[in-house]
């Protein structure tokens, strides 16, 4: 029986965004895994959670028992589902996914029942503070192979200043407009249909920055405009808006990213109406509950779009790959690419190639980690600031 004999958690920022890996040490001399336990925001609680609670709970434990150390895991701490705890989790079972397939000697994929596609069709995201960069970065994806393309002008709330007209004594923050950032989304995608036509699949992300009846409004001003989907139009404590949003409109619906427990994608799967999942794999607690939700939404005609963004590891990001070439109820990867520091320290990343993403063949999940240049890459503590996003008269806003 082999063992887990260590379980470590590297921070490592090699792009300037704090990433949390897991590694899993066992008895057998020189196999380990690796998962991914990235929460950005909350790195060093992740990583303290990793190693002073899951480390004791499951040295010594059976490496093949992937079930079982995750059930254990998750109940282990009583109140569960929660992200730090669930990230923990996360790493600890992507790790030993990973062990598994290597020592069948398969690729994660294999494991999962193999291909059903070669690579993942992924979406880029362009932006730009005016139409003329946004159409630059639009054409150069466009020049790699990208043929969904998530877009959008300025940062998230668009492109305004509001200090013309916030209140005296206001709170710092990243401050926007609710009613001016939906109408500049409208004429946006008027822009970039007028330009590109109907060839291109274009997305665009709310990321829950209006009023669920805007966002409603929103969805129907959008129609003429066919999106690929419409990305996080409400947050988590207003799902029960989707049953009129889903009466109103046809745009296409994903949402997610912010979920802790797969059930919450429960009826919102079951009465059909969402269209894609948009799910932070490490933030379910991995790839044991990822695999088991695809394969439920399977049932209802729902797709999975996993969370891919720059705060999700090269570790995550293959996990999300293989998960992706192994489900049926595929529907597209976001693709946030590596940089060039990323490539070194990880050796063995997923390649991109005209709009798909591959995995490699190797066992596991494919991927490995310098730990020697990872440390050379040292995570900052300071805070996002979009985080910190506020209306024109100072309240706070969803993110």
């Amino acid at each position: 029986m082999i063992t887990i004999r260590d379980i470590r958690a590297i921070c490592t920022a090699p792009e300037g965004i704090p990433l949390v890996v897991v590694k899993v040490e066992t008895s057998e001399p020189e196999l380990y895994g690796l998962g991914c336990a990235t929460y950005t925001q909350r790195f060093l609680t992740v990583a303290h959670a990793v190693e002073t609670y899951m480390k004791p709970l499951l040295v010594g434990k059976d490496v093949s028992r992937i079930e079982d150390i995750w059930q254990m895991a998750m109940v282990s701490p009583y109140w569960r589902n929660g992200p730090i705890l669930n990230n923990a989790l996360s790493g600890v079972d992507m790790a030993l996914w990973d062990i598994k397939g290597k020592l069948a000697g398969m690729p994660l994929y294999d494991l999962l029942g193999g291909k059903v596609r070669e690579a993942a069709a992924v979406y880029r995201h362009a932006d730009g503070l005016t139409y003329d960069q946004l159409d630059q970065r639009i054409e150069n994806f466009l020049e790699e192979g990208a043929r969904y393309i998530r877009v959008q002008t300025g940062a998230y709330g668009g492109v305004h200043d509001v200090n013309s007209y916030k209140p005296e004594g206001a709170c710092p923050g990243a401050y926007y407009d609710p009613r001016e950032y939906q109408r500049g989304v409208v004429k946006v995608f008027e822009h970039v249909r007028s330009k590109y036509g109907f060839e291109v699949e274009f997305l665009h992300d709310v990321h829950e920055r209006i009023e669920p009846i805007h966002a409603i409004e929103l969805a129907r001003e959008l129609e003429p405009f066919k999106l690929f989907f419409y990305e996080d139009p409400l947050p988590p404590e207003q799902v029960e808006w989707f049953r009129h949003m889903r009466s109103h409109t046809t745009t296409p619906i994903a949402i997610g990213e912010l979920f802790n427990h797969p059930l919450e994608w429960r009826s919102l799967v079951t009465e059909r109406l969402i269209d894609f999942i948009r799910v932070h794999i490490s933030q379910i607690g991995g790839i044991t509950p990822a695999r088991k939700l695809a394969i439920f939404c399977e049932q209802f005609g729902v797709r999975t779009a996993w969370h891919g963004p720059g705060d999700v590891s090269p570790v995550g990001h293959a996990a999300s790959i293989h998960l992706d070439v192994s489900s049926w109820n595929f529907g597209i990867q976001e693709w946030n690419g590596f940089g060039p520091n990323s490539l070194e320290v990880f050796p063995g990343c997923p390649t991109l190639r005209k709009g798909y993403v591959y995995p490699n063949d190797k066992p596991g999940l494919g991927i490995d980690l310098d730990e020697s240049l990872a440390a050379k890459f040292p995570c900052d503590t300071r805070l996002p600031q979009w985080t910190n996003a506020r209306r024109p008269d100072g309240t706070l806003a969803r993110p």
